[in-house]
């Protein structure tokens, strides 16, 4: 999507799970994703910084990105985590987070991403990888229907 604007751009309308984040989709290209998530308080734990299962969930959603960009308008290409390893280096409690997934290396079907996690003044907050797996029907540039 790198000559339109990214699906999910304003962070509305997102699907599912996706929507109890509330992220906006800052870029998607082939093997890059970009997403940055404002900080609210439903995002933090008990001890008042970000939990870390929001971390790890943006950082699937980006890994997960990374390897499956379409450049159809109208169109996604999905994926299924195989393993995702997340590693916390970090704390926050406000402001901006920029998540960016890159896909590292893969086939046809399976493929490797790492990604960071960095807060606005671009501390490091979370790192991890993942292998993923295009979902069946995905699996061609051309992908499947919104």
């Amino acid at each position: 999507m790198s000559e339109q604007e990214p699906l999910f751009a304003d962070g509305k309308d997102l699907p599912g799970f996706h929507s109890l984040l509330g992220y906006r989709q800052v870029s998607w290209e082939e093997n890059e994703a970009v997403l940055e998530l404002e900080l609210q308080p439903r995002h933090l734990n008990l001890g008042g910084v970000i939990h870390g299962g929001v971390l790890t969930s943006l950082l699937d959603i980006v890994l997960a990105q990374a390897g499956t960009h379409c450049p159809y308008h109208g169109r996604m290409r999905k994926a299924i985590t195989l393993t995702l390893t997340t590693t916390f280096t970090g704390q926050c409690s406000g402001g901006t987070i920029r998540v960016t997934g890159r896909k590292r290396a893969g086939g046809t079907r399976i493929f490797n991403s790492t990604g960071e996690v960095h807060d606005d003044q671009g501390n490091l907050l979370a790192i991890a990888e993942g292998t993923f797996r295009i979902r069946s029907g995905s699996d061609k540039p051309e992908g499947v229907p919104i």
